[in-house]
């Protein structure tokens, strides 16, 4: 009998492994956490103990996905890529997996890896999410967005009751706002929506340079909502909480990338293997 409700592995190839405990009583294995980094390379097995994995199964022994990166969500990004691949391994081994994807890309990637998807329409209240970052704060504020997808990122982590970010230690910072901080806006009104967008940043901190995204064809990258994305360049964020709260409150904002209070679990990759911290 194992002395915790689930733990991690990685195995010599740099693989994820996650095992616990189903409402049966069961010991159940799956590759639902798994991914590979690449800086990965280890030669033997490593356990980190103190992860949860109980709550990825139903009363009927189902796992629901959210691969977000997150089950119940699959996201959206490079990590996230990779965590489908591994996903659909694992289905076409046998996994009942129902999944909720972030992206039209994400959609595309399922569906071509033979996972079952649902909605949030049909499925409103999720397990857990699996997601990646661009940025994590020690107190696991995150920043997301550079993939595009932040609007439905967040609300399907907001839908989820527990969330676990999966990304490579490059991304673990002192304090957010080196990446440039994503902000997603209706193009209508634009020049108005930016100017409240400097004003409120301005009141928090020092000014920063404000861009908006571009796609590859050199026209203003459009989110799967039909929205524009604006990037931040701010160098730091002094108050997260307070940015993020001024930033909700802008008309034509529709959301922000600064994810907080909703990240209970990240698992760090690095040369030396990986490393899970707990929220505060």
């Amino acid at each position: 009998p194992m002395p915790f409700d689930g733990a991690l592995a990685i195995d010599s190839h740099g693989h994820v492994w996650g095992w616990g405990l189903n409402a049966n009583g069961d010991l159940c294995l799956s590759g639902l956490i798994e991914f590979r980094p690449s800086q990965l390379s280890l030669s033997d097995v490593t356990l980190a103990t103190g992860a949860r994995t109980h709550s990825l199964f139903d009363s009927g022994g189902k796992v629901y996905a959210c691969g977000s990166g997150e089950y119940g969500v699959l996201g959206t990004g490079s990590t996230a890529k990779h965590f489908v691949e591994l996903i659909g391994e694992r289905v076409r081994s046998g996994l009942d997996v129902i999944a909720v994807p972030t992206s039209q890309a994400t959609r595309a990637d399922a569906e071509r890896c033979g996972i079952a998807l649902t909605t949030l329409d049909e499925t409103p209240e999720l397990d857990l999410t699996v997601d990646g970052a661009d940025e994590i704060a020690p107190d696991l504020s995150l920043i997301k967005g550079g993939g595009g997808a932040l609007l439905r990122e967040k609300i399907v982590a907001a839908a989820s009751a527990r969330m676990i970010v999966i990304a490579d230690r490059s991304k673990w910072v002192a304090q957010l706002g080196r990446f440039p901080l994503p902000i997603e806006v209706a193009p209508f009104g634009l020049g108005a929506t930016l100017k409240a967008i400097e004003k409120a940043i301005a009141a928090i901190q020092g000014p920063g340079s404000l861009t908006v995204r571009q796609g590859k064809d050199g026209h203003a990258f459009v989110t799967d909502g039909a929205h524009w994305i604006i990037d931040a360049a701010l160098g730091r964020i002094d108050d997260p909480k307070a940015m993020a709260d001024a930033l909700s409150g802008i008309p034509g904002v529709m959301e922000h990338g600064l994810f907080i209070g909703l990240a209970q679990t990240a698992i760090l990759a690095g040369p030396d293997g990986v490393t899970v911290v707990e929220r505060p």
